[in-house]
């Protein structure tokens, strides 16, 4: 196979890549060539902000056979799986972390294919093709984010090292009836009494203040709505002291060319829009023909608000997706990044994957010693939660 790098996601055609995604067990709507692009069109994810692009493609002859996104990082900033500990290590003992290699989707910690590859075998020599041009780039490290069974298993056969993290995840599925929920009292319905108590409480705080909801989707989301939720957005990490990842750009890209992926919610008091949050829903919807249906996904991404209102937080990112959701038939919320607080909305814990591979060996064994230890509180860490379910047992 021809083997092709590239750095700039404009150069790579789109319908070989988007055809690729098709096939692969778990695509999301972050791996389509439009959002990509999108990241790189935007001034998001570029070499200026320490995202050097260098997609990897496989060819056989005129077919694309496997194809990832690479990007060499100058920081660890907007990955979500942290490696500040292993930089700091190098620096103190003289060495240098950085560049380092990185096949992710950037600011996006969403578990689902990330090695794209027609078969197995073809998935296994793309991961070779990336250790051969790290180890000839002289990089100090590989690492693969948020993979799916098929990349952990080709980058474990590859000799990489093994990660977990743990995420929440809420499942549109009855816990004792093996059914979708019928409405958001019917999921009320499945939780434990205090569950119930709380999740009513805080809902009746946001009502009480006179706040007031309403949502669009793809082509529905009006200019002014999208210009709203950048205000949202941007006035959150600035309030953390920290410029956004995703510039206006990206989010106008988003609105022009993946329209269906998105649903904004927003809130507004006294016919105002005070606070918005924006969930992606997984791709594909056109052949689907519909929402309902349970393979469909949504993905919580972003919020913010431009006043203080209590328990508004909760409203807009968990209980309006999973209020919508329930009424689309859509199967799976994913809630994003970290946050043990979810799993009182009934978000479960799920483990997420990531695979490294460091250069040189007496870091790389500290490194896997290391995982080993974490594995194992990891391990530990999900059974205490799987003892903490929030649903209903018994008489509930």
């Amino acid at each position: 196979m021809r083997v092709q790098w590239v750095d700039d996601p404009r150069r790579i055609d789109a319908d070989s890549w988007n055809a690729l995604l098709a096939t692969q067990a778990t695509p999301t709507p972050f791996m389509r060539h439009a959002y990509l692009a999108a990241l790189h069109d935007s001034g998001s994810a570029v070499p200026g902000t320490g995202w050097a692009p260098r997609f990897l493609l496989l060819w056989d002859g005129a077919e694309l056979a496997a194809a990832c996104p690479l990007y060499v990082k100058a920081h660890s900033y907007g990955e979500y799986v942290f490696d500040w500990a292993w930089a700091n290590a190098y620096a103190e003992h003289g060495l240098r972390y950085y560049p380092k290699a990185l096949v992710a989707v950037p600011f996006t910690p969403v578990p689902g294919s990330r090695l794209l590859a027609r078969d197995a075998a073809t998935r296994a020599a793309l991961v070779r093709a990336l250790l051969d041009w790290c180890e000839a780039q002289g990089l100090s490290s590989l690492h693969v984010l948020f993979g799916d069974a098929a990349d952990w298993a080709a980058c474990d056969a590859a000799g990489l090292m093994q990660r977990q993290q743990v995420q929440f995840h809420w499942h549109n599925a009855h816990p004792a009836e093996a059914r979708a929920f019928h409405g958001f009292d019917d999921f009320l319905a499945s939780l434990a009494q205090d569950k119930r108590k709380k999740i009513r409480q805080e809902r009746r705080k946001v009502a009480e203040a006179g706040v007031r909801f309403r949502w669009a989707r793809g082509a529905d989301i009006a200019p002014a709505d999208w210009a709203f939720f950048y205000r949202c957005y941007e006035r959150t990490y600035l309030e953390h002291g920290n410029a956004p990842y995703l510039t206006p750009a990206f989010f106008d890209a988003m609105a022009r060319d993946m329209a269906d992926a998105w649903v904004l919610f927003i809130a507004e008091r006294d016919g105002q829009p005070i606070a918005s949050s924006l969930i992606a829903v997984s791709a594909d919807l056109a052949s689907a023909g519909s929402l309902n249906d349970s393979k469909i996904v949504a993905y919580g991404r972003y919020w913010g608000a431009l006043q203080r209102v209590d328990c508004l937080h909760f409203e807009l990112c968990y209980y309006q997706p999973i209020d919508w959701c329930i009424r689309h038939g859509v199967g799976r919320f994913e809630g994003g990044a970290q946050g043990e607080y979810k799993m009182a909305r009934a978000l479960m814990p799920v483990a997420t994957h990531s695979a490294h591979w460091l250069a040189h060996p007496a870091f790389a064994d500290a490194v896997e010693r290391f995982l080993a230890r974490e594995s194992v509180g990891i391990g530990d860490y999900l059974q205490h939660l799987d003892e903490r379910s929030p649903f209903r047992r018994g008489g509930g």
